[in-house]
């Protein structure tokens, strides 16, 4: 075998470009002929200087006996190719056999009887160990739930449909970037085998490109997936969370519109933001998502992400106390939403003697106090934990320990002889202690509208 350039075109562009195929020779009827083992494409990786050596690996490997007599030395980008192209010809060597049977049977030659041979299972070698179990279940997921069907009506290619599986399942399987997901497909994942793609010859722009599809058609692919696990799985649609969370860029990202500084949830404020939105049912499953800019008001995006999704009046919405404004809440009353949220502000009202005490899940004890309003339409459910008073004493003893410590350095900074520059230090510091120590402490509450009975 031999590695041939062949020069091709396009007809549609006119670009000319280089080809590689893996070629064998063969004497047919007496004549000398070529024949195309394998398509290598068009960025072949390997050294024009470096291909004997690859052809010479890949013959060892379809001939086990010959690797054994004369092994061969080759570097590990040779070893991986050469296994890569074997694995390859492995996979089409029952077609190439079909046919020949075919050929057989159709000049009425008699077929070769079945041939059967033992195998020591304990000199079996293994090459290139790949895992197949979440692929399976991933692509079982994607059928069921119309995902693959969806990207055809969308007119997706197969390319990119790869590139998203493989975006998909790479994070059921190991959650990582786009990188590390394509690193899990090259060297650990069997999925390419399962759908007929060499991940191994795959960009990984191409997987950075399928997210891009992704969120192209995000509309469209939500609708449709949410619309089939309703069905699947018998969802009801009474109650709706509501959350917001942010990630940062690595760089400036100075093309990218929503791309602002704002306050990271990951400590990375240095850096330039984009906040996720979404909208999911009781059970967990997403009804819809949108990218804000980095920098928006948690506040201004609810009425935005709930309007249009269809929800039945007097539907529950869960959201935190970021979300909860006064005009947010009466914005859900106005469009008969009931809701579940953490009040903002205010003042403890627990009263221990006229608390119920429920065993948590984890073994807590929680006491809870009921209140209604005056005017009967909210119930407010104070609610008492241990375990969040130690946690709320010790941010309190942090934050008087950090003022008695800002009030001693200003009261030694004025025992010195009078410098501007110190005493201007001295007051930011103890200004700043005194704002901490003013702040006041979460309250831990919830508004729920109608009444809602604590589960013991």
């Amino acid at each position: 075998m031999f590695i041939r350039q062949t020069r091709t075109g396009n007809k549609a562009t006119g670009e000319s470009y280089v080809t590689y195929r893996l070629v064998r020779t063969e004497r047919i009827g007496g004549k000398v002929r070529q024949i195309t083992v394998l398509n290598l494409g068009r960025h072949f990786p390997i050294k024009q200087e470096d291909w004997p050596i690859l052809c010479s690996r890949l013959e060892q490997l379809l001939n086990h006996t010959q690797a054994l007599i004369l092994p061969l030395e080759c570097s590990e980008s040779i070893e991986r190719t050469a296994q890569r192209y074997h694995a390859q010809l492995v996979a089409r060597a029952p077609v190439i056999a079909s046919a020949t049977e075919g050929t057989a049977g159709s000049a009425g030659e008699p077929r070769p009887p079945a041939d059967f041979q033992e195998v020591d299972v304990d000199s079996l070698q293994m090459t290139q160990p790949r895992s197949v179990g979440v692929e399976h279940v991933g692509l079982h997921a994607a059928s069921e739930l119309g995902l693959i069907e969806t990207l055809n009506d969308l007119g997706v290619n197969g390319v990119v449909q790869a590139s998203i599986l493989g975006n998909l399942i790479g994070r059921m399987g190991q959650p990582g970037s786009e990188l590390a997901t394509w690193n899990w497909l090259q060297q650990h994942s069997a999925l390419g085998e399962l759908i007929d793609v060499d991940f191994l010859s795959m960009s990984h722009m191409c997987l950075y490109r399928a997210s891009d599809v992704l969120m192209k058609h995000r509309e469209v692919i939500e609708t449709r997936l949410f619309s089939t696990a309703r069905t699947l799985f018998d969802l009801q649609e009474t109650v709706t969370l509501y959350d917001l969370s942010n990630t940062y860029f690595e760089g400036e990202a100075e093309l990218n519109r929503k791309a602002r500084r704002g306050r990271s949830k990951e400590k990375r404020s240095d850096c330039p933001l984009v906040t996720l939105g979404l909208v999911l049912d009781g059970s967990g499953f997403v009804r819809r998502s949108q990218t804000f800019a980095g920098n928006v008001s948690e506040p201004g995006t609810l009425a935005s992400m709930l309007a249009g999704l269809g929800t039945p009046a007097g539907a529950l919405v869960v959201m935190d106390a970021g979300i909860a404004t006064d005009a947010n809440v009466a914005w859900l009353v106005e469009h008969g939403y009931r809701y579940l949220v953490v009040r903002r502000g205010g003042m403890r009202q627990f009263d221990a003697t006229r608390s119920v005490s429920i065993e948590t899940a984890g073994e807590e004890w929680l006491h809870l106090q009921k209140e209604l309003s005056p005017d009967g339409q909210e119930l407010c459910l104070y609610c008492h934990s241990p375990s969040r008073q130690l946690k709320e004493e010790a941010m309190l003893a942090l934050s008087c320990g950090r003022f008695e410590a800002g009030l001693q350095q200003m009261s030694d900074g004025l025992q010195k002889p009078r410098s501007e520059k110190a005493t201007t230090s001295c007051w930011n510091v103890s200004a700043d202690s005194s704002r901490r120590a003013a702040a006041p402490a979460s309250t831990i509450r919830s508004i729920s509208s109608p009444i809602i009975p604590a589960r013991r």
